[in-house]
């Protein structure tokens, strides 16, 4: 007997199928797309190998709610809750600083077995896995500098750590069969304005081709650099500007990441993604929710994630565009964060797929702005929604906000017993 839910999807099919979208492979083709959920929401950026030391680098973790990972154990079990309330199979983002070993080990000297039992829970899940060095939250970048340090010996720290961050990806690539992406993203920078802006930025290039100098095999990790305008305690200049990173990228065929709130108030990721797709090697999203600035909001459907992903879909980036999720949010329960964060990046992607690129293609070329604006407006409210719940019904996950029911029962059962 047919559901509601499968009659519901059955006429939204029928009304797509006369502007000519196949509803059917539209789903087909958006359980391919992997989203990398951050691992650093579970547990507010403490990780496991420094947990005493208080955040450094700008980021700062608001709230106090009950239930935060306290463990490797812990922090996977959440991940495993929130997997099974999104559809599809994704990946962790991790931190270096979220290495699973009882062995007393700096930054520097890291291994890829130190994320052994990572990669087994990886396997386990059919999950793939992406890295980041941490260069920050450490005694050696507490006045603010990493990479461009101007100390040889500090730099040296943290060119070692950055080394031994991708040695990890390609380990977590070959391990796992899906391509790590490592992104290197450093918080240097200066609170005032500084007599010489161009010397940090000839060290930051310098450690950066120092880093990246062994040659790994791009199927098994791809390189990322990622920018940020400013941040607290760098308020007047950041090293790593777009410029730098930018340029980086481009002349080293690095992935750029550009990240939703790492820029000036008034600018959006969205308008950038098609320039960046003509030169760059490949781009890496850090979705995000600025308020403000860069304060790291749970990701909502607004019209910007809307517009990311009809960038996406419409200019046929998914291909060579890594999709993940950048958010911190002490204030609600960190699981459904996760859930509503990734879910709505999901939706955005079916969004855009089932909307009539083509026809408004044509209809712009031939300078038909009348039909362009009309069609754009019209489908805004066309049942996607019916589309969406089929998709989460097929792939065995919670309708609408049946999720919810099992977050909250995870946080009475789980989260409020860690005291």
């Amino acid at each position: 007997m047919t559901s509601a839910i499968e009659r519901s999807y059955n006429e939204a099919k029928e009304l797509y199928a006369k502007h000519g979208i196949d509803v059917d492979q539209v789903l087909e083709r958006l359980a391919q797309i992997k989203i990398s959920m951050h691992c650093w929401q579970g547990d507010d950026v403490r990780g496991f190998l420094n947990r005493d030391q208080d955040l450094t680098g700008g980021i700062a973790v608001t709230g106090n709610y009950p239930g935060a990972a306290r463990t490797p154990e812990e922090l996977r079990a959440d991940l495993e809750k929130a997997f099974s309330l999104i559809p599809g199979k994704h990946k962790v983002n991790l931190h270096a600083i979220y290495a699973d070993t009882e062995e007393k080990v700096d930054l520097d000297a890291l291994e890829p077995r130190h994320f052994a039992k990572w990669v087994d829970w990886a396997k386990e899940q059919g999950l793939g896995l992406d890295f980041n060095p941490t260069c920050f939250s450490h005694e050696k970048s507490s006045d603010g500098f990493t990479l461009s340090h101007p100390d040889a010996d500090i730099r040296r720290f943290w060119i070692d750590h950055c080394k031994a961050s991708r040695r990890i990806g390609a380990y977590f690539g070959e391990q796992l069969g899906q391509t790590c992406v490592t992104n290197v993203w450093v918080p240097d920078g200066y609170k005032d304005i500084p007599a010489d802006r161009l010397a940090p930025r000839r060290r930051l290039k310098e450690s950066l081709d120092e880093v990246f100098a062994e040659p790994l095999n791009p199927a098994h990790n791809l390189d990322a650099v990622e920018s940020k305008v400013f941040g607290l305690g760098a308020e007047a200049y950041t090293v790593g500007s777009h410029e730098f990173y930018m340029g980086y990228g481009i002349q080293n065929n690095k992935l750029i990441c550009l990240d939703a709130g790492h820029f000036h108030p008034t600018e959006v990721i969205s308008n950038k993604l098609s320039s960046l797709s003509l030169f760059a090697e490949g781009i890496l999203l850090h979705v995000s929710r600025p308020v403000r600035w860069d304060s790291d909001h749970v990701v909502i459907l607004d019209d910007e994630l809307l517009d990311i992903g009809r960038e996406l879909v419409r200019g046929d980036l998914l291909a060579k565009t890594h999709i993940g999720l950048d958010f911190f949010d002490a204030s609600i329960n960190r699981v459904a964060a996760w859930v509503i964060g990734t879910r709505n990046t999901i939706k955005a992607l079916l969004r855009a797929m089932l909307e009539p690129a083509e026809a408004l293609r044509q209809a712009e070329l031939a300078g038909d702005y009348t039909t362009r604006l009309a069609l754009s407006e019209e489908f805004k409210t066309y049942p996607f929604g019916a589309v969406w719940d089929y998709y989460c019904e097929k792939m065995g996950v919670p309708v609408r906000e049946q999720w919810l029911a099992d977050v909250k029962a995870y946080e009475q059962e789980v989260l409020l017993k860690r005291g």
